[in-house]
């Protein structure tokens, strides 16, 4: 993608595919405001208005694009032997690794391979959001995976936006009675250290720089 247009005319698509904003913003790697001002330029939300760039000037944002490593098995093996690497030295406790879905999954069974580690899953409360406050949804743990009662965790995920994806899955692994003990992700937009004592690892960091 190379332009705004095109993150609009992609936010209608999906948005006409049934996803939710939350859902959209998972997808384009863009916070929940930004997917909602995509998707509200477009007209997706409203099919009796029509579409504009020139309404506002948009929210502040990053977008980042890894489909040219997510559409290639090789590529994306070797993207998570890296951030394997990256988190190779936080503890030999360790047996299970987390991957928020979606992107973060199929990163996360690399990972857990790698590290010789179970693998788990967890669906973050924004693919449920549309509009309103996110705290009043809920995510989920899939049965289909391991269990994280009594152990100690790695989480993995594509990007880190605002950390709040973050911070809520390391939330729902202590209120499981797991420990998260790290995390890594392909992009760091805040920069972020660590969220809730966790530290956070990523092979990007992304640095804004502007003038007052």
């Amino acid at each position: 993608m190379k332009n705004v247009d095109d993150l609009i005319e992609s936010a209608a698509e999906l948005a006409d595919r049934g996803l939710s904003k939350g859902e959209i913003a998972d997808e384009l790697n863009v916070s929940r405001e930004t997917a909602s001002w995509l998707v509200d330029r477009s007209g997706a939300s409203n099919p009796e208005r029509e579409a504009t760039t020139t309404e506002t000037s948009g929210p502040q944002d990053i977008h980042v694009d890894w489909s040219a490593i997510g559409r290639d098995s090789k590529r994306m093996g070797y993207v998570a032997r890296a951030m394997s690497d990256l988190l190779g030295g936080e503890g030999d406790d360790v047996d299970l690794t987390i991957g928020i879905e979606k992107a973060g999954v199929p990163l996360a069974t690399v990972v857990a391979q790698k590290l010789d580690t179970d693998l788990g899953t967890y669906a973050p409360a924004k693919h449920q959001w549309e509009e309103g406050d996110i705290d009043e949804l809920g995510g989920s743990f899939s049965r289909n995976f391991s269990e994280i009662r009594d152990r100690q965790c790695y989480v993995v995920d594509d990007t880190v936006t605002s950390g709040t994806t973050m911070k809520e899955t390391i939330d729902a692994i202590r209120e499981e009675g797991g420990r998260p003990v790290a995390c890594v992700v392909i992009v760091d937009k805040q920069g972020l250290e660590e969220i809730d004592d966790v530290p956070v690892y990523s092979l990007i960091d992304v640095v804004g720089v502007g003038r007052e």
